[in-house]
């Protein structure tokens, strides 16, 4: 089983990046006519997201996000213990880019820091391992850095996942706090690591000069073997079923009730399944807040983001998040959010 107790560790703020620019779905030649688009809209509930230049990183978004959030907790930087950096779309293949972020934001070099190359679960997961070094106060302070500018991995040419995703970088503070608590239910299946995956270009597939060629598949979708694939229907499956039961699972174990929960945070790629999902548990619409027709699909960073444009409301709430997706994993989190907890939305 993979359910797990943290206690004295509380999340004290939470910063979000995106890039300015906007691409709306509407505008895409991608579509064959407007009827389309706007079928693609309905379904989706993506209206449009955010898109990084070509020389900004997912780093870079989330350099931004750390040194406002730092700024506004007034942290002592020397204090930080430990960073962590949950992306899938890292600046080199080696080294990690969280020790690129140690010496750009200026965090001592006693900060212990990593990457894990987690997609849509991977906040939960963060969360998961960077509370457990702080929880018996050997460590106070961390940073935990999540996000992807999954827009340059995908083909401009393939429905399938050129309209969904967007591009954000976000930073949470955690930091050691007697009598906080945090409970998790953490989930994978590798059987379906195919289900969305980048078939060239790691170790398995070399990258090679066949790799970069564009096909199109039978439905008409263009890409290369170093663009993001996706089996829509597998994914949808495996929301609906899966993601439901562990959900269950998890308020069960823990005895929670869903009039418990003030809001419940979801991974969003599609806003039809993650509704229902929402029916499946019994959570009301009040509930389930919605980030995914400004932003998009925006991976590891679709939870933190939401909860960025939330603003105060968070604050004194009992928080349920849950990531799914990519691997195929799911990670879900309880936790509560305190009154003096730091929440900004950056456009930068």
């Amino acid at each position: 089983m993979g359910f797990l107790k943290v206690d004295n560790v509380k999340i004290s703020g939470i910063v979000s990046a995106v890039p300015e620019k906007v691409v709306k779905n509407m505008d895409l030649d991608l579509f064959a006519n407007q009827q389309e688009a706007e079928k693609f809209i309905s379904i989706t509930g993506i209206e449009e997201k955010r898109h990084a230049n070509i020389d900004v990183c997912t780093s870079d978004l989330c350099f931004h996000a750390a040194e406002e959030l730092i700024s506004k907790l007034n942290w002592n930087k020397e204090e930080i213990d430990i960073l962590i950096l949950v992306t899938q779309t890292p600046d080199y293949v080696v080294p990690n880019t969280s020790i690129i972020l140690q010496d750009r934001l200026g965090l001592p070099k006693t900060c212990i820091c990593f990457d894990v190359p987690l997609g849509c679960s991977g906040y939960v997961y963060g969360l998961s391992i960077i509370s457990q070094f702080l929880q018996n106060g050997s460590f106070n302070k961390g940073i935990l850095l999540v996000g992807d500018t999954l827009s340059k991995q995908c083909s401009s040419l393939d429905k399938s996942t050129y309209p969904l995703f967007g591009d954000a970088g976000c930073a949470t503070a955690l930091e050691f706090n007697r009598g906080s608590e945090m409970r998790f239910n953490l989930w994978s299946d590798g059987s379906g690591y195919n289900s969305i995956i980048v078939p060239d270009g790691g170790y398995r597939n070399p990258l090679a000069e066949k790799s970069l060629l564009q096909e199109a598949d039978s439905s008409g979708n263009v890409r290369s073997k170093i663009n993001t694939y996706m089996n829509g229907t597998e994914v949808f499956s495996f929301g609906i079923s899966e993601v439901p039961k562990e959900i269950k699972k998890f308020m069960t174990h823990f005895d929670i009730n869903v009039a418990d929960v003030d809001f419940a945070i979801f991974h969003q790629a599609n806003k039809f399944m993650n509704e229902m999902i929402r029916k499946k548990i019994g959570l009301s619409k009040e509930q389930v807040p919605y980030s995914l027709h400004k932003f998009g699909n925006t991976s590891s960073a679709t939870i933190p983001l939401t909860i960025s444009t939330l603003d105060d409301s968070v604050k004194n709430r009992n928080i349920l998040m849950c990531g799914f997706g990519v691997g195929l994993s799911i990670g879900i989190v309880q936790t509560q959010i305190e009154e003096d907890f730091i929440n900004v939305l950056l456009e930068v």
